[in-house]
């Protein structure tokens, strides 16, 4: 299959797609909560692993690293949903 084939299937179908219904206000805002929600996890993740990634030396470095990685995501969703 030629790049000119792929990119013309991709845009056929990208433009297709766009041609569904629009989302009631009910579904935008369950989205919104969705990505919310998603964001607060992955960004508590991402801070609690910095954390722990700063104590501990070897193999205790790395336990702290995904302690503070879960500790973080749990924090996260909470505060965020």
């Amino acid at each position: 299959m030629t790049l000119k084939t792929f990119s013309l299937i991709l845009s056929g179908s990208a433009i297709l797609a766009s041609c569904g219904p629009a989302p009631t206000p009910q579904q935008q805002a369950a989205r919104q909560h969705e990505i919310a929600c998603l964001g607060g996890t992955l960004g508590g993740a991402l801070i609690g692993g910095a954390i722990g990634n700063q104590f501990g030396g070897g193999s205790g470095k790395t336990i702290l690293t995904a302690a503070g990685a879960a500790a973080g995501g749990f924090e996260g969703q909470r505060f965020a949903c």
